[in-house]
């Protein structure tokens, strides 16, 4: 199916540093809640990710990722997701997330 650039454009993604990770041993599948800082236009907002398969806590930290910022927050489990950080499924089908081979600042939107 195409889509106009407008139908693209209302979709926001930002990319943004991980400032906070935590295990979410509550979730059905293995995942993190992850806190995201996009900088001051947008704020500090939250994920939960299923990403434990390639990332260590310690090594989601301070990484870049990209994300929909712009989706109405979504209650996974006992926590409540506010942006959808994106990924790639790798051979295996296990997440490999979306970042910048550069550093970009936090907030900068895709285009």
């Amino acid at each position: 199916m195409e889509i106009s650039y407008n139908d693209f454009a209302k979709i926001d993604i930002r990319v943004g540093t991980v400032s906070r990770v935590e295990p979410y041993p509550e979730a059905r599948k293995p995942a993190y809640k992850l806190w995201v800082d996009f900088g001051p236009e947008v704020g500090e907002k939250k994920s939960s990710v299923q990403v434990t398969e390639h990332y260590t806590v310690e090594s989601l930290i301070g990484r870049q990722v990209a994300a929909v910022v712009n989706f109405p927050p979504k209650q996974i489990g006992k926590f409540m997701s506010e942006c959808l950080v994106l990924g790639f499924p790798d051979a295996d089908g296990r997440v490999v997330l979306i970042g910048t081979d550069q550093k970009i600042p936090d907030g900068g939107k895709l285009f």
